[in-house]
């Protein structure tokens, strides 16, 4: 089977219903996922929630037990190698060949796919302060990591698949790839992006899914995912309530000895909580939408964890 380049309205992944199954535990269950051409979309969940067994589906390293998987308008399974030329992936610990350097390593891996851009491999090099020159055995796990980064950004495919991708980078590092993200972004590239780095996912991602048990249990844009989420206030009293329970529109409210009321107010109902606020002789309010984390911890508020850590 030839794989073209499918039509920008044909997503670059989507999986419906997709089952994988490791003995008696079900690692996915119905997941359905869908990632546009272009966006980089953001996949989140903790350990033995079922992200690197669906980026293990996506990658036709695994075979699913039921349901659909596209990518790229492929079969990963059945058009593994041609595929594998249209997309660079980068795992969250990264073995390399111990005897070929850091540079030969980059351009064995650009060869795999769909060649390299010689002067954005240089430029990567140089903004990640990666030696090219060292052996794979030489090399710390943050550096190893640089360098499948380095040899993904730099590859001419169409998808990257990015698993805990800036693991054991420090947070300069980090702040350097998510500038090199946001020029591929800007360029177009279609980007999945695991990553327990929330702020990370926040300040990239177009979209979102959370995955909890191996069902996507909610997805969406962050202005999506926050106008179903209450808003974090912040205000300062000088005629506090003798009973914050009196307020009845704040959620979990709590006044401490500063006179200074926190809690938590649904979106709609900002403006009648200023109002109940007044008569206290309010001389200061903040207001803050939900963040990532709070959107994800939402999700495990209830303390269970997945099982299956260890096939996540």
């Amino acid at each position: 089977m030839t794989l073209t380049s499918a039509s920008a309205d044909v997503p670059a992944i989507r999986t419906e219903g997709l089952v994988k199954k490791f003995g008696v535990f079900k690692a996915l269950d119905g997941l359905d996922l869908t990632v546009a051409r272009g966006e980089v979309h953001g996949f989140l969940g903790p350990n033995g929630a079922g992200k690197s067994t669906t980026i293990r589906v996506l990658l036709g390293l695994l075979r699913a037990n039921a349901g659909t998987v596209e990518l790229l308008g492929g079969d990963p399974w059945h058009d593994v190698v041609e595929l594998h030329r249209r997309l660079a992936y980068v795992p969250g610990d990264v073995v390399l060949w111990p005897g070929l350097s850091g540079g030969q390593a980059i351009d064995l891996l650009g060869n795999l796919r769909g060649g390299l851009d010689k002067q954005r491999r240089a430029d990567l090099i140089d903004r990640f302060e990666l030696d090219p020159t060292k052996r794979g055995r030489q090399y710390s796990k943050g550096n190893r990591q640089k360098v499948a980064i380095v040899a993904a950004l730099a590859a001419d495919v169409e998808l990257l698949i990015l698993d805990e991708p800036t693991s054991g980078l420090d947070p300069l590092m980090e702040a350097v790839f998510q500038e090199e993200i946001a020029k591929d972004k800007a360029k177009g590239r279609t980007i999945l992006l695991s990553s327990h780095i929330m702020s990370e996912v926040e300040a990239l991602a177009d979209r979102v899914s959370i995955i909890r048990q191996g069902t996507i249990v909610q997805t969406g844009t962050l202005h999506d995912l926050r106008g179903q989420a209450r808003v974090a206030i912040k205000a300062t009293l000088a005629r506090p309530p003798a009973d914050v329970r009196s307020l009845t529109l704040i959620h979990d409210a709590h006044l401490d000895g500063q006179n200074q009321l926190t809690g938590s107010v649904e979106p709609d109902q900002v403006n009648a909580v200023m109002a109940a606020l007044v008569p206290h002789d309010m001389s200061s309010l903040t207001v803050s939408p939900a963040s990532l984390e709070d959107l994800f911890l939402r999700q495990y508020d209830d303390g269970k964890q997945p099982a299956g850590e260890n096939l996540s």
